[in-house]
């Protein structure tokens, strides 16, 4: 029986360049806060092209685990880092833009995500975690306060909480995912008939579940995270992200 060849997967010079510092970290050569050898030094070392390399630099600038530092000096080049929250919530907006993921997906990932933060927390939050929290909520408070900040502080009380569950993982999702949807969440808080009280019945929903999580009563907790997301979600409206909402632009 006849051999059946199959055509043989070409990879850019950048891929192999990516694959070959990919190695190094997996096989632990590389760890967060060394720096990789000047570009040209390390060029022709990989035997590729200086804008081979600088390509693959910048894939692993986005990716979250590479900050260059442009210039000279001791300071300057770039350094392996450990910076997922940004990178993973980025790449998780856009394929939601682009509609990878259902605001349906969204809304169960949330709500088992955080129902787990909630849950860690009661057990383990520190204290200060738990007023930073509180003053999240009070800034949320604030007579007058506005959408777009409103929008900031619930984002951030969001993240703390589940940051404070003590699981590096749960808080970098959590983040990702929230941020996903935040365009849609600032527009359907623009959208309510009466914004006051709106911020006001949200905000009393964040009082009650931080008094839980102090109390350490993780299922009520998680009771209500539950309530409080589906409330909120069932307002969204899916559509285009204008340039004024667009994932690089923090309310």
């Amino acid at each position: 029986m006849p051999v059946e060849w199959q055509p043989v997967r070409q990879s850019r010079t950048h891929e192999l360049v990516l694959r070959s510092i990919e190695e190094r970290v997996f096989a632990g050569e590389l760890r967060a806060g060394d720096r990789l050898p000047p570009e040209r030094e390390l060029a022709p070392v990989l035997g590729v092209s200086r804008s081979a390399l600088r390509e693959a630099l910048r894939v692993l600038e986005t990716v979250g685990v590479l900050a260059a530092q442009p210039g000279r000096g001791p300071d300057a080049g770039a350094r392996i880092v450990r910076n997922p929250d940004d990178a993973l919530g980025r790449l998780l907006r856009l394929h939601f833009a682009l509609g990878s993921y259902s605001l349906q997906d969204v809304l169960e990932a949330r709500v088992v995500l955080e129902r787990s933060s909630v849950e860690a927390a009661a057990r383990h939050a520190p204290a200060e975690d738990l007023d930073e929290a509180a003053r999240l909520v009070s800034g949320m408070a604030e007579p007058g306060i506005g959408v777009d900040a409103f929008n900031d502080l619930d984002t951030r009380f969001h993240v703390l909480l589940a940051r404070s569950s003590g699981n590096a993982l749960t808080s970098t999702l959590t983040s990702a995912v929230r941020e996903s949807v935040r365009p849609l969440i600032l527009r359907a808080l623009e959208a309510a008939e009466d914004w006051p009280a709106t911020a006001q019945a949200l905000n009393a929903e964040h009082r009650s579940l931080l008094a839980l999580v102090r109390e350490g009563e993780g299922g009520p907790a998680a009771e209500l995270v539950e309530r409080h997301i589906r409330g909120l979600h069932g307002t969204l409206v899916e559509g285009p992200v204008t340039p004024e909402e667009s994932p690089g632009k923090r309310p």
